[in-house]
């Protein structure tokens, strides 16, 4: 039985909305990883900074994109004792200047992921998964990282047909 683990990083507060901000409880990416929750009953680990962004959006992008200039690896908040007993893992994040948040990198380095799947999802408004297939590759060099998903944030709540669709193609479903 293949087992499955989302590990995702999300960010509530002030968000960008196509064009406007607006403050939100739940961010994009933690809507669209309780879809694949409910629809796969896979495991949950929300990956969190110790010290986490500023909840003002403009205030927030220019900590992200100080960390991403100097490749800063964050402090989380915890991680998973070991990710050994799962085959696959569904790995959630917004895109942050065209790449994964730094968290998230801390996540990924402090695992070996040889011969594991790695499912990426990445919210935007636009960019796509931007270079972050690239980057989980090198990150993960004997992972299988199979072809991402982009959701669009600010139609997370409405994306159950396109996760279903991403889902069974990869043998989730």
């Amino acid at each position: 039985m293949n087992k499955t683990l989302i590990a995702y990083f999300s960010r509530a507060d002030e968000n960008y909305f196509g064009g406007a901000m607006r403050y939100v409880k739940v961010g994009n990416t933690e809507i669209v990883c309780d879809i694949i929750r409910d629809l796969t009953g896979a495991d949950c680990f929300k990956i969190e900074m110790k010290d986490p962004y500023s909840p003002v959006y403009m205030t927030c992008i220019e900590e992200a994109k100080k960390d991403l200039h100097e490749k800063a690896r964050p402090e989380l908040v915890s991680l998973p004792e070991s990710v050994a007993t799962y085959d696959t893992v569904i790995l959630a994040y917004p895109n942050y200047w065209g790449r994964m948040p730094m968290a998230v990198f801390t996540f990924l380095e402090a695992f070996d992921f040889t011969g594991k799947t790695i499912l990426p999802l990445c919210t935007n408004e636009g960019s796509g998964m931007g270079g972050s297939e690239r980057d989980i590759k090198k990150t993960c060099p004997g992972a299988d990282v199979k072809k991402g998903l982009p959701i669009t944030g600010s139609e997370a709540a409405n994306s159950k047909t396109a996760v279903q669709k991403w889902l069974g193609a990869n043998g989730l479903l």
